[in-house]
C-alpha cells in the first residue's frame, strides 16, 4: 500500500520523464497493432466491468443459494473491494487528471471507449481487483490462472485499444491489488475482533 501511494504522489514528475517512453510502447501496441484482433481486444476490454460486477454477486448468490455463510462473507468482501478500488481509481483519476493518449497524440487510434481522465486504468484496476479478491477467496490455481490471465488481458486490450498509456494499465493493476489486500487486512481484524476468522 505504501509503494502504491508513492506512485500516485511521484506520478507527476515519473510521467515528465517517461512521456516519451510510454507513449514509444504505445505506438507499438497501438499504431502497429494487429487489427484482425480489434474485435477480440474491445470484447475482452469492455468485458472488464461486467464481470467485475457479477462475481460479488455470483458468490453470495451461491452462499443464499446453499446456506453457506462463508460463501456470503466472501461475495461481501469482493463487493468491498470493488468499492475500494472504485473510490481510490476515481480520486486519483480525477485529481491528477491526464489526458487519454489519443487526445494527446492524433497517431493513436481509440478504437474502445475512454473518457474519463487516463490514470489509471479503471478497467485494469477493475479486472486486477476482482482477480485478486476471488484469488484469495478461493484460492486454488485452476481459478487464479483464467483470472489473472483474464485481467492481464483486459489490461493489454485498453493499450491496443488506445485508451490508456502502459503506465495507466500498470498502476489501476497495482490498485486493484492492493484494494483487495486492504480489504482482505480490514476483514481479518473485524472477524478476529469477533473471533469468527473461520467464517472469512
Amino acid at each position: 500500500m505504501k509503494l502504491l501511494l508513492c506512485l500516485l504522489i511521484s506520478f507527476p514528475i515519473l510521467t515528465t520523464i517517461g512521456q516519451g517512453f510510454d507513449y514509444q510502447v504505445l505506438n507499438q501496441l497501438n499504431v502497429q497493432r494487429n487489427t484482425q484482433l480489434d474485435g477480440a481486444m474491445i470484447f475482452m476490454s469492455e468485458s472488464a466491468n461486467p464481470l467485475s460486477l457479477i462475481a460479488p454477486v455470483t458468490s453470495f448468490g451461491m452462499g443464499v443459494l446453499t446456506g453457506s455463510k462463508p460463501k456470503k462473507l466472501k461475495g461481501i468482501y469482493i463487493a468491498q473491494t470493488m468499492a475500494v478500488n472504485g473510490l481510490v481509481t476515481l480520486a486519483a483519476k480525477y485529481s491528477i487528471d491526464r489526458p487519454r493518449p489519443f487526445t494527446t497524440y492524433s497517431a493513436i487510434n481509440k478504437i474502445s471507449s475512454g473518457g474519463s481522465p487516463s490514470f489509471p486504468s479503471g478497467h485494469t484496476s477493475n479486472a486486477f481487483a476482482t482477480a485478486t479478491a476471488i484469488t484469495l477467496s478461493y484460492p486454488k490455481w485452476y481459478i487464479a490462472v483464467p483470472t489473472y490471465a483474464w485481467a492481464t488481458g483486459v489490461g493489454y486490450s485498453r493499450m491496443h485499444t488506445g485508451v490508456h498509456y502502459p503506465s495507466d494499465v500498470l498502476v489501476g493493476a497495482a490498485v486493484g491489488i492492493a484494494s483487495a489486500y486492504l480489504c482482505q487486512f480490514m476483514n481479518q481484524q473485524v472477524f478476529k475482533t469477533y473471533k469468527r476468522p473461520q467464517e472469512y
